[in-house]
């Protein structure tokens, strides 16, 4: 855990939504160290970043689970989170994610989400996406790596 103290030395984090899926829902074996980094974005130890599109991305399962009030809940917890821009997506997000599309071949969420995260100011990013590692405009975390 202490690795993962040191990564908090960036002041803004963006975060991938499987972060906050396997904290939400805790149903990985990832769960813990999520909840671990969502702690000290609560804390304050850095300012969290993540895109609307996390929004729509946790809302699925319980919408499929004909659960639109865990869908709802989830929304209000994350519009909530302490320390946490939920960043919206604009012209200039739009922009940035076609230069990521183009430059690491990025599947068209990913790069929407990791160009929220830059326009807001974020110089690392955590995810358990793999492929997100090729992007060097920032720093890119797997949880794995810190387990």
């Amino acid at each position: 855990m202490a690795d993962l103290a040191a990564a908090f030395r960036h002041e803004h984090i963006g975060a991938n939504t499987p972060i906050f899926i396997s904290r939400i829902r805790g149903t990985t074996h990832l769960a813990g160290l999520a909840g671990v980094a969502l702690d000290e974005l609560a804390g304050g130890a850095f300012t969290g970043v993540t895109s609307v599109l996390t929004l729509m991305e946790i809302a699925v399962k319980p919408l499929q689970m004909r659960r639109p009030d865990v869908a709802e809940e989830y929304e209000v917890l994350l519009a909530n989170y302490p320390n946490l821009v939920i960043a919206a997506l604009d012209r200039s997000a739009a922009r940035r994610a076609a230069e990521l599309r183009a430059g690491y071949r990025l599947r068209p969420a990913d790069a929407l989400q990791v160009a929220a995260c830059l326009e807001q100011g974020a110089t690392a990013f955590l995810s358990n996406d793999r492929e997100l590692r090729r992007i060097t405009d920032l720093q890119v975390w797997m949880l794995e790596d810190f387990v």
